[in-house]
This record gives C-alpha cells, sequence and structure tokens, in this order.
C-alpha cells in the first residue's frame, strides 16, 4: 500500500504565475509580509515608488487572513470586502486597471499575491503623482502615500494641506510609523 503524502501540492502553495509567490497560509496569525519582499521589490520597481512603502503598506493590511478561501467566505458576508495581501477594494482596483492596462480581474487579487503587491505599488505610484510636490512638514510624502491608500486620494490631499486626519486615518497612520522599521528590516539592501 502506498504512503499518502501529507504535503499540500505544489500547485497549492504557489501563484497560477509561478513567480513563486506563496498563498497565504489557511491559519490566522501564519501571514507574514516579509514572505513577499521579492514581489514587493519587483512591483516597487516597476511603479518607481519605494520598496519600503509597499512593504509598511502590506504590514499595515496584514490585520486579517489572506488565504484566498477565507476572502471568498468574507465577501459572501460582505460583498464589498477588499481582497488580497494588500486589501484593494474593487473600484480602486478597477482605477488602477484602467490607468494602467491590467487584464486581470479584482477577484484575481485574492489568489495572487504577486498581483495583488503589483497591484498596490500601481496605485500608490497613482497617488504619488496626484500628491503636490509641496506639503505640510508633519507627514512625510510615504505617510501621505500610506494615507492616501488607506482613506483616498481626495483625504490624501487634504491631509497635504494641513486638514487633520480622523481617529481611523490616525491610527492607520501610527500603526505605519510603527512598522516603518520592521518592513525595512524584511527587505533586502
Amino acid at each position: 500500500m502506498a504512503e499518502r503524502s501529507t504535503a499540500a501540492p505544489e500547485r497549492e502553495s504557489r501563484t497560477a504565475e509561478g513567480d513563486g509567490a506563496r498563498r497565504p497560509p489557511l491559519r490566522p496569525g501564519g501571514y507574514d509580509p516579509a514572505d513577499y519582499a521579492a514581489c514587493v521589490v519587483r512591483g516597487a520597481a516597476e511603479a518607481g515608488v519605494s520598496p519600503q512603502l509597499v512593504m509598511t503598506v502590506l504590514h499595515n493590511e496584514a490585520y486579517k487572513p489572506h488565504h484566498p478561501l477565507l476572502e471568498r467566505l468574507w465577501q459572501w458576508w460582505k460583498p464589498q470586502a477588499s481582497f488580497g495581501v494588500a486589501n484593494m477594494h474593487r473600484a480602486t482596483f478597477e482605477q488602477v486597471r484602467r490607468a494602467h492596462g491590467l487584464r486581470e480581474r479584482w477577484q484575481d487579487l485574492r489568489d495572487d499575491p504577486a498581483f495583488a503587491i503589483r497591484a498596490a505599488a500601481l496605485h500608490l505610484q497613482d497617488l504619488d503623482r496626484s500628491l503636490p510636490r509641496r506639503h505640510v512638514r508633519r507627514y512625510t510624502r510615504d505617510e501621505l502615500l500610506a494615507l492616501g491608500y488607506n482613506a483616498g486620494e481626495r483625504n490624501m490631499r487634504a491631509f497635504a494641506r494641513g486638514v487633520p486626519p480622523g481617529p481611523m486615518a490616525r491610527s492607520y497612520l501610527r500603526r505605519f510609523r510603527a512598522h516603518r522599521d520592521r518592513a525595512a528590516e524584511a527587505l533586502p539592501d
């Protein structure tokens, strides 16, 4: 009698493109954005944004399990839920898709971490283009871009003019600042 393997099949743990980006684990607490450092570096380079910014955003968005099955279940309960390791909402994705000619669909974000990271980096690039070169000094450019990722472009521009962020945006900013060093450590030199 042949012995059954308990290891997950390779196709289960890799993305469809075979780029080596593992799908997030099913068990909560097993997800670490640092596992996607190579995808972050590639996505950030393509978009012309800081890899540390992208990795820090991934750390900020790591508050929920990102396994595709769990995201499908979550969408059943909450149809407008965000998808992928970067938690992108459908409306935001559709803007990025149109602006950059992406052929993938929003649903692909949950199954392909490398694509989700690429889409997030492209969105950060778009936010960077819309952010005025001069802004209030209390925020770095990366902090404003992260706030834009979380609260939207219009709010980001308001924060850049000096409008104080609300409680949710302040919380996001606190976590962003707390994760900066950890994100930098996860990236290659």
